[in-house]
């Protein structure tokens, strides 16, 4: 799954710091998931797309076996 977290930081001129801050995690969080390394548990994804002003959806790619066949 990739992610477009670290794009959305810096359109918002705000560093991993001050993310992690807002979030209430970890710095070590962000890098993780700016890296694709983590994936956020679903109320995360919703405080990140709540502070970029987005869906979920537009803020996370699904790729592969992550998306559900119908």
């Amino acid at each position: 799954m990739q992610n477009l977290i670290r794009d959305k930081r810096i359109h918002m001129h705000i560093t991993q710091e001050e993310l992690s801050q807002r979030l209430k995690v970890s710095r070590q969080t962000i890098i993780s998931l700016e890296s694709g390394k983590y994936k956020p548990s679903l109320v995360l994804a919703h405080k990140l797309a709540q502070l970029f002003g987005c869906q979920i959806e537009e803020l996370f790619i699904f790729e592969g076996d992550e998306n559900i066949e119908f």
